[in-house]
């Protein structure tokens, strides 16, 4: 099958010759949106117990974690590179001392050859860019939440940031020499599928390295699950999202790693849409709907004349800037 979007796995192969495996880890922590440093209960789609594993709630260090996960490797993965995924919370909302001691931390990781950090725009001081440039590893990632490049949707999420904030935060980074990937949600309350496509025409005018697409799902604890049992939040429909992928990837500049097309809820965590717990399935109908259509990423935006060679793992992409 004809590759149709440029894959992380495919960046992975061209930039390091083979497949690296994200591993991820909880450094405790908290989000500025819950503590009170902006306010209390999280934006309305975040589970209460975070995006992570939750393993350091339950007493386990980095390095137990890492050897955890090291260990549920399948034995097609032992030879792959791997790298640790900051994930849980907002991992920059500390002082710069924390940070650095984290960052030391994980590098004394067996193994460890990569680090990508998840965090907040507006939890990024220039302390801790500076930290995380100069972090001992073979590649180091920001990943920043977007979610919607409308300011009123973001007030409705009680994000605490606007997307000037966002944009700020991507352009510094990238004059720090770090690559960010920006995780985008479709299917927000008050959104449709052309409020999607204008987040990621936000997108591709800034300097972004990789995205993640993320389905609106009611998640068990979270504000959206209130408004989801008094009927005042409904979740996309499965074929409408499957819709706004395709649309958004033929949008989405081609030279942008695709990190990610879905959600992927933890067990126990999902309320609804029951579709959202067959990641599988949905992938399979995206792609499908790719070729059916004869879209790929970039159709829209900078490559209208078919998919770019560099969409496969034997063609390294040219160095573009958006």
């Amino acid at each position: 099958m004809m590759h149709r979007f440029y894959a992380l796995s495919t960046s992975f192969a061209q930039r390091w010759g083979g497949p690296v495996r994200k591993l991820p880890l909880d450094a405790g922590g908290s989000c500025p949106n819950r503590d009170g440093t902006l306010g209390h209960g999280g934006c309305v789609y975040c589970n209460p117990a975070g995006s992570g594993t939750g393993l350091a709630g339950r007493g386990l260090s980095l390095a137990a974690q890492w050897e955890l996960w090291r260990n549920r490797l399948p034995a097609r993965w032992r030879g792959a590179r791997l790298m640790a995924y900051l994930q849980s919370y907002s991992v920059t909302h500390r002082s710069p001392e924390s940070l650095a001691a984290l960052i030391e931390e994980a590098a004394r990781l067996p193994g460890v050859s990569s680090l990508s950090c998840g965090t907040r725009p507006d939890c990024l001081g220039e302390e801790h860019l500076a930290l995380i440039a100069a972090a001992p590893f073979a590649e180091t990632w920001l990943e920043l939440g977007l979610q919607s490049a409308s300011d009123e949707t973001l007030t409705r999420l009680n994000r605490g940031h606007d997307a000037a904030t966002f944009a700020d935060a991507v352009r510094h980074a990238a004059a720090a020499g770090l690559p960010v990937c920006a995780h985008l949600m479709a299917g927000l309350p008050g959104e449709g599928i052309d409020d999607f496509l204008e987040t990621i025409e936000y997108v591709n005018a800034l300097p972004v390295a990789a995205v993640k697409f993320h389905n609106t799902f009611v998640a068990r604890g979270a504000t959206l699950e209130t408004w989801h049992a008094a009927g005042t939040f409904a979740p996309m429909d499965r074929d409408v999202y499957v819709d706004a992928v395709c649309q958004g990837l033929a949008r989405l500049r081609s030279n942008v790693v695709v990190q990610r097309l879905c959600a992927d809820p933890a067990p126990g965590e999902l309320v609804s849409p029951a579709w959202a717990a067959d990641k599988a399935s949905l992938l399979r109908d995206i792609r499908a709907r790719l070729e059916a259509h004869d879209l790929w990423q970039g159709a829209a935006a900078d490559a209208p004349a078919g998919p770019p060679a560099w969409f496969s793992p034997d063609n390294p992409p040219p160095e573009k800037k958006p």
